[in-house]
């Protein structure tokens, strides 16, 4: 008896698409250098310093270094001021150069825009910039006169809501004795204009401790509640001459006391100072 053949079973599968998912790389970007503008520019001395004339180096002497590091070639470059160049590099500049002289006057130098390489070499390469002398921002002018209109409005606000007592003591640093004679109305006044025209100032004794100490122990001296000696060295009780301490050497007598007031032995002293004033 013949064997049947059994029949193979072949499954047919459809063919598949092949994907292929493309990956975009981004390309890094390198950040590029401000573009240098065409314009007049302005230089001035550091320090709100304003002689009649001052003349920079514009060369390159043992005595005065012209000399510019250039971080992408690893070189330092001489720079001097030509008037008839247009880099302000010594290895760029060909045939005859003439040197000029860079002079600032009352305080400012001023450089119109045809002067280009007098401007680079001011703007950038030039070792005094930031030292001596700086170029003019209106921004920048803009932003610092918004920090000291900030800090002055900060002042007059704390100065108005100031108690008369620590206005008395901030006061007393800027203008002495003359405060005993002041009425309450002339203290605000004259601390509004203070915290106005010296805002730095005004805020940095405000937050100062001694500065109201200081003030307590010059107004008891004044009353007799303490008396200071002749040779301002030792601090005594007015009424009974008892002595409360002695000024170490080189210190101001009223500045050692108050940080003598804010010790253990002090807080006692200054509670009783405090009730007799």
């Amino acid at each position: 008896m013949a064997k049947k053949a059994k029949a193979v079973e072949t499954t047919e599968v459809a063919p598949q698409e092949t994907i292929v998912q493309e990956v975009q790389v981004k390309k890094q970007v390198k950040p590029t250098k401000p573009s240098w503008e065409i314009k007049d520019r302005i230089y001035y001395l550091k320090g709100n310093k304003t002689p009649l004339t001052m003349t920079i180096p514009s060369k390159h002497t043992r005595k005065h270094s012209l000399l510019y590091f250039d971080k992408e070639s690893g070189v330092q470059k001489e720079i001097r001021y030509a008037t008839n160049q247009d880099s302000p590099f010594v290895e760029e500049q060909k045939g005859e150069a003439t040197l000029g002289h860079i002079m600032f006057k009352n305080g400012s130098l001023q450089v119109p825009k045809n002067k280009q390489n007098l401007q680079k070499l001011l703007s950038l390469y030039h070792p005094l910039k930031g030292r001596m002398y700086e170029e003019f921002s209106a921004v920048a002018e803009a932003e610092d006169e918004l920090d000291v209109l900030d800090l002055q409005i900060d002042a007059l606000n704390a100065a108005r809501n100031m108690d008369i007592d620590q206005a008395e003591a901030i006061l007393r640093v800027e203008i002495g004795s003359k405060v005993n004679s002041m009425s309450s109305k002339e203290l605000r006044r004259d601390l509004l204009l203070f915290a106005k025209k010296n805002p730095t100032l005004f805020i940095n004794l405000a937050n100062d401790d001694n500065v109201q100490l200081r003030n307590i122990a010059i107004r008891a001296q004044e009353v007799g509640i303490i008396r200071l000696s002749s040779d301002q060295r030792t601090f005594t009780w007015g009424s009974n001459g008892r002595k409360l301490m002695n000024v170490p050497f080189d210190e101001n007598p009223y500045s050692a006391f108050a940080a003598f007031l804010k010790t253990d032995e002090g807080v006692e002293i200054y509670k009783s100072i405090d009730k007799k004033l």
